[in-house]
């Protein structure tokens, strides 16, 4: 199975970078499976329904969140009509939503998508280790799934890594979303999981994770605010992962970094060529 994962989307200059590019990679790449972080698409904080249809539309098959899942107070109520649209799994019982979903993927294959929110350094939420651990148990990888995604949103690279090897054998991919750069560390772990830690962000990186510089160096110097976040809207990197999935045991074969466009270094599979 073919599966591409994007991280962070941010602002608008990301959302229309992987509207106009996600339909040729889609049919380039032959792609069975995409999974977008949507949570900053929206201006930076949070995604509205409009923009979560507009990434369907696209050729996302699941949206994940994060610690701005609900920025946008009409997440509160849409949420719960669209089942693709994933928060942390780990959230209290009684939040709206869901932490997981199961999808088929274009070759018939049957796909876990779970995104859960770390504790370090973050907002204090139930434990992620426990939350994913019982989703594991219920729709196990090779007879519940044949596949299992997990969109680590965490802050601590030390936590992602502890949570990848917690993972491991048990998933096909575990990435970590959150702080919009991504890191060279993509590798498919002993146990046969693909693991990044983080992403990145589909954005402009001329900017402090995706914001426009002035703001975010104005408060470094003065410790104050001046004006709020503004999202930057130069040329956008696609950022993300792409995995070739083994059919029969629902491991990762391949793992490869993504970036495609702006200004970072460009990198796209050359096992799908």
């Amino acid at each position: 199975m073919r599966l591409l994962f994007l991280g962070d989307i941010v602002g608008k200059s990301g959302r229309n970078a992987v509207i106009e590019t996600l339909p040729d990679l889609r049919e380039r790449w032959a792609l069975d499976f995409v999974i977008i972080n949507g949570e900053n698409s929206a201006g930076g904080f949070g995604i509205t329904e409009k923009i979560f249809n507009e990434l369907l539309d696209a050729g996302a098959d699941a949206v994940t969140l994060g610690n701005h899942a609900f920025d946008q107070k009409e997440t509160l109520v849409y949420i719960e009509r669209q089942d693709r649209l994933i928060r942390p799994v780990n959230f209290p019982p009684g939040t709206p939503g869901r932490g997981a979903g199961l999808y088929e993927a274009r070759n018939g294959a049957q796909v876990l998508v779970m995104n859960a929110m770390g504790r370090v350094y973050m907002h204090e939420l139930d434990c992620p280790f426990r939350a994913v651990e019982q989703e594991l148990l219920t729709c196990p990888l090779g007879t519940g799934a044949d596949a299992i995604v997990i969109d680590f949103h965490a802050e601590a690279t030390s936590e992602k890594q502890a949570f990848g090897y917690f993972a491991d054998g048990r998933a096909s991919l575990v990435v970590g979303t959150h702080t919009h750069t991504p890191t060279s560390d993509e590798r498919i772990l002993p146990g046969g999981t693909a693991y990044m830690s983080d992403a990145g962000m589909c954005g402009d990186y001329n900017s402090v994770l995706g914001m426009s510089k002035d703001e975010p160096l104005h408060r470094f110097l003065a410790r104050i605010p001046k004006e709020r976040f503004e999202p930057a809207n130069g040329p956008a990197t696609l950022s993300g992962i792409a995995v070739d999935i083994d059919d029969k045991t629902g491991l990762a074969k391949q793992v490869r970094s993504i970036r495609i466009g702006g200004c970072l270094s460009q990198s796209e599979p050359d096992f799908w060529a």
